[in-house]
């Protein structure tokens, strides 16, 4: 979306979304034109920042494009560089808090993702972060050893739901008994066998929607939220008319 991200995120909330994902990644994301967007719609748009859901990520060195603006000094230790680049997210976004935080994705080792992850702990217990989360993590295991060894479970995981990988069916199932939310990423995209399938479309005909809102649908009665990354209108009406 890049420089389009600022007209692109005031689009989706007149349009009826209420939840923005981002990430503090200069690489593929903009989280300062997001907060120019959200600085429009408090302006002139008369919403309010309790409005929104607003989230973004910390992206570890490995994640990031060092020719870039980095959040943080990659020679520091990972809670510093968490600390660092969650400073410059809610500059950024124009917020004093998040509604979740998410590590986008373990770090090298696990000693590093339980050291980024108590620091998360530490900002959620300063009331500056409400919910926690991990993405691009397809191993129960290691989930359930992260909240084990810090005491402070994962209630977000952000994962590529699609064909290819047989829809993550444990980490889907471990978020269900474990009330942790399971965003969805990569679904439509990922999955264009699925959306030529014939049951799928003779479905969406019989519920006269597309197969990408019968897809969306079948989601979320799986407990899965999808996010949607669309940039165009139509698009996002159908996809706000999912639930209906």
């Amino acid at each position: 979306k890049k420089e389009r991200t600022t007209a692109l995120v005031v689009s989706a909330v007149l349009h009826g979304f209420r939840a923005i994902d981002t990430a503090c990644q200069l690489k593929h994301y903009r989280e300062d034109l997001v907060g120019e967007a959200l600085q429009t719609l408090y302006d002139k748009h008369g919403f309010k920042r309790e409005d929104l859901f607003i989230q973004t990520k910390f992206t570890s060195i490995s994640g990031q494009d060092t020719s870039l603006a980095l959040p943080y000094d990659p020679s520091d230790p990972p809670r510093t560089q968490l600390l660092d680049s969650f400073s410059t997210s809610i500059r950024q976004l124009r917020t004093t808090y998040l509604d979740a935080y998410v590590l986008h994705s373990p770090l090298r080792t696990f000693a590093q993702t339980l050291e980024a992850w108590r620091a998360l702990a530490e900002l959620q217990d300063a009331g500056k972060v409400r919910a926690i989360g991990l993405s691009n993590v397809y191993d129960v295991r290691l989930i359930e050893r992260l909240g084990a060894e810090s005491g402070r479970p994962v209630q977000i995981v952000q994962d590529r739901w699609y064909e290819g990988n047989r829809w993550d069916p444990e980490v889907v199932r471990w978020c269900i008994n474990n009330g942790a939310q399971y965003q969805s990423f990569w679904t439509l995209t990922g999955s264009p066998t699925l959306l030529a399938h014939p049951a799928l479309t003779a479905l969406a005909r019989t519920k006269h929607c597309t197969p990408a809102q019968a897809l969306y649908r079948f989601a979320q009665l799986q407990g899965v939220t999808p996010l949607s990354g669309t940039t165009d209108e139509t698009h996002m009406r159908e996809d706000l008319e999912v639930e209906n």
